[in-house]
């Protein structure tokens, strides 16, 4: 499989991602700086989607039914050499679904998780999967 997206920026400007037909503004100036994510955020906002991606694809396959998944994920970042040192996630999953089985959730988001797999060779990622009951 293979991916291609674009992206653009003018000078003394902010940059736009253009994947499919989204187009996804990021900060590269100061004056945005608190508006727009940043490279970093969007780093892990990919990881996001992909455990999110994963979570619809695994309540097919482990037939458990959910009506929302949250996601929050923290890093932390090292200055010298600068990148990710840390990642950590709390997923949670709305669900009355007493089949829902979160340590075989969790053990195939981290196994078959392109971009936490991806991320998981630079850096150590921990995180809990937990359930929330429905009213």
């Amino acid at each position: 499989m293979n991916y291609q997206i674009k992206a653009s920026s003018l000078a003394n400007q902010d940059a736009t991602i253009h994947i499919k037909e989204s187009n996804i503004a990021f900060g590269t100036t100061k004056t945005t700086a608190e508006v727009l994510p940043n490279p970093a955020e969007l780093l892990l906002g990919s990881f996001a989607a992909c455990m999110l991606k994963n979570v619809e694809r695994f309540s097919e396959m482990l037939k458990f039914t959910y009506t929302k998944a949250t996601l929050e994920v923290n890093a932390i970042r090292l200055d010298h050499p600068p990148r990710m040192d840390e990642v950590n996630y709390t997923l949670t999953i709305h669900s009355n679904d007493k089949s829902l089985n979160t340590n075989l959730l969790k053990k195939n988001l981290e196994k078959f998780g392109t971009i936490y797999n991806t991320v998981k060779l630079s850096c150590v990622i921990s995180g809990t999967v937990n359930t929330v009951e429905d009213v």
